[in-house]
């Protein structure tokens, strides 16, 4: 008998879904994995003379096309010539055309970095003196829209079917081998392949125009497509395409030959199974590991192969969690999961847990490197909650190995397993055996009075009187077969009953069903969080760039102007970034007087309002305000700014990120 999940079931599993597709929606873009950490010249200088290259440091190394570095004039026309090359270790430039008028130049680049993600930003420099710009450069929004949406499902989906595919070939293999013959754990297994295979396809498809154009129309360009293929990625989904051939390999010996052979040669079978099937794990894991976080950064060599280990932890772990789930709604009831599997699982979940925690100790040290990221970065933010999620799924799992000391293996329910294994093998006998089989039991249904015996002679006389024919026997033998199967049916329906009124199996579903629930939200944040900048590098990324804003501003002042950092932050969404105020020549009298807005990344803020006041509290003068002009995003400016006496001025600067969030933020500064 096929078992249906209750509608209760069926609301939670669409509200987890519908939580997990909240979790994606709301990722937004890839963030940066490698930060812009320098540039030359730097963002928002005034250079005398026009410099012959526009050079980028990043925090890694990146891979560059034709476009990924761009320079433009004040009208938006490109003034780079030649291809972007690298220079020196992370730095990489592009030159110039020879005599470049006065005015503002935005730098824009597109790359890919070591560790897969896009990364995108803008800058602008000035030569000679500032000037307005038709150049937009807030956009930069790389890895995102459309496309970016659909990359980051897929990439969900491809660790959703490897932890299927995975875990519930190895839940058969190592814990329930009955579960081989099992209809709805084979569909579960290949669906997880299915779903493997068809995120694999559509990840290379989208790969091209999610790391360039994120045009959907571009999906389904050869010329991308071709690039593709020559990176890493591109290798490493091909590489798993290749071993999902020989994993099909796996599951159809698995639920094909695996279930028609005796003991002797399953044993030998399963030792074949369970070598190759871990090959094949290791391999499907280590396309991730290659081309994702684990392939660059601290200790590479390292990383990779724990990596490899924490995926096969988690696939093992979370994918048994699938299929014990499945068996224990769905199996049908002549067989049923037993005690003994539930418990081999159990210890091999404790296994996995104990890998997961040793390998996530390890990628937490080498992604976060210090306590102050786990607050202070997105990565570290994520990271917490996906630790206290795990810490959530390991306190449902003590129930549930609570209900399995509990699950017992009632005396009807072993009644019930071998009256189903003797019917199948009273199905597997010839007709004629079966209506000599079942005589008696023919006779006792189809005489009355009494006179079974004497009926069911007659019956059986008259059959052989019947000639060649002998039709009376095989209709007798025919209800005998039905009358089996009807009686069979029943009973199984009954140990059903006895089955399910178990009190340690009904706990069991349910607290298999809550963590099966809180691993799809874990997986959902694990996709979100691969796709976010490391915190160790987002800090170091910081601190190249206080370095180099300090150098700048030493730079600044030794030339008689002065250069200021304030970080504010509005308290509304995304309201926090830095704001880089320029005073040149820092005098008595008048100064020019540059704003910039960046987000922490560094990439230009593009925010409504900017106003900036200056008050000298010694001599009570002031405040002094100040509403510079919008010269293009992120970037204000005024002229003729005037500074009535030399002191320390005190510098307020009012940032307003909506119509209801703003900050003032303040900082003194010696002037002239």
């Amino acid at each position: 008998m096929t078992q249906t999940i209750t509608p209760r079931v069926r609301t939670l599993v669409l509200l987890l879904l519908a939580v997990t597709g909240i979790l994606l929606a709301g990722a937004g873009p890839a963030s940066a994995h490698a930060a812009l950490t320098g540039s030359d010249p730097q963002q928002g200088v005034v250079v005398d003379k026009a410099p012959t290259q526009v050079s980028l440091t990043f925090s890694e190394k990146v891979a560059m096309n034709d476009d990924s570095l761009r320079v433009l004039d004040p009208q938006g026309k490109r003034v780079d010539t030649g291809k972007p090359s690298n220079i020196s270790g992370t730095t990489y430039a592009v030159r110039l055309r020879g005599g470049l008028a006065k005015g503002t130049y935005t730098v824009t680049y597109q790359v890919v970095s070591a560790d897969s993600h896009p990364v995108g930003g803008a800058y602008t420099f000035s030569v000679g003196a500032p000037s307005k710009t038709s150049v937009a450069v807030g956009g930069q929004d790389v890895g995102g829209g459309v496309v970016g949406w659909l990359y980051g499902l897929g990439r969900y989906l491809s660790y959703a079917g490897f932890i299927v595919l995975v875990g519930g070939g190895a839940f058969v293999l190592a814990c329930w081998q009955r579960g081989a013959g099992v209809r709805a754990v084979q569909r579960t297994v290949v669906s997880g392949w299915v779903t493997l295979t068809a995120a694999t396809l559509a990840l290379l498809l989208l790969r091209g125009s999610y790391t360039t154009s994120g045009r959907l129309g571009d999906v389904f360009d050869l010329n991308l497509l071709g690039q593709v293929l020559q990176t890493k990625t591109g290798a490493a989904l091909v590489s798993r395409l290749l071993l999902l051939a020989a994993a099909a390999l796996f599951v159809a010996v698995l639920f094909g030959a695996y279930e028609k052979r005796d003991e002797e040669e399953k044993r030998d079978l399963t030792f074949g199974l369970a070598i190759g099937g871990a090959v094949v794990a290791a391999g499907l894991a280590a396309s991730w590991a290659m081309a994702e976080h684990a392939s660059t950064g601290l200790q590479p060599g390292i990383a990779m192969p724990v990596d490899v280990v924490h995926l096969l932890a988690v696939a093992t772990w979370l994918g048994g969690l699938v299929a014990l789930l499945v068996a224990l709604y769905r199996a049908p009831a002549r067989t049923p999961v037993g005690t003994a599997a539930v418990r081999r699982f159990s210890r091999v979940a404790f296994g996995s847990v104990v890998a997961l925690v040793a390998t996530g100790i390890y990628q937490s040290w080498r992604q976060v490197g210090s306590w102050s990221a786990f607050t202070g970065t997105r990565y570290g933010q994520l990271l917490l909650v996906k630790i206290g999620l795990v810490v959530v799924l390991v306190g449902i799992a003590s129930v549930s190995r609570r209900w399995t000391g509990r699950l017992t293996e009632t005396p009807a329910t072993k009644a019930g397993r071998a009256a189903a294994a003797k019917e199948t093998v009273r199905q597997k006998e010839p007709v004629g055996k079966g209506a000599v089989s079942d005589k008696g039991t023919v006779a006792e249904k189809g005489t009355a009075g009494g006179k079974a015996t004497a009926g069911g002679k007659a019956t059986a006389a008259g059959g052989r009187k019947s000639g060649s024919g002998g039709k009376p026997a095989a209709d007798d033998s025919r209800r005998a077969a039905q009358l089996a199967r009807q009686r069979a049916a029943v009973d199984l329906a009954r140990q059903k009953r006895l089955r399910d009124a178990d009190p340690g199996r009904f706990g069991l579903r349910r607290s298999v069903l809550a963590e099966a629930g809180v691993a799809v939200v874990l997986l959902a944040v694990t996709t979100v969080l691969t796709q976010t900048e490391p915190g160790r590098t987002e800090e170091e990324a910081k601190a190249a760039t206080s370095s180099s804003s300090s150098s700048s501003s030493s730079a600044s002042s030794s030339s008689g102007a002065v250069t200021l950092d304030m970080p504010f932050d509005t308290g509304g969404q995304n309201g926090k970034g830095v704001v880089r105020l320029d005073i040149d020549p820092a005098r008595v009298g008048g100064n020019e007087m540059h704003v910039y807005v960046q987000r922490p990344d560094g990439r230009p803020f593009d925010i409504p309002e900017v106003k900036v006041a200056f008050t000298l509290t010694a001599k009570k003068i002031g405040p002094l305000p100040v509403a510079p002009d919008r010269i293009t995003t992120g970037h204000w400016a005024a002229s003729g700014v005037q500074i009535p006496m030399a002191g320390d001025w005190k510098i307020a600067v009012t940032v307003r990120t909506s119509d209801i969030d703003q900050t003032t933020v303040t900082k003194n500064a010696q002037i002239g």
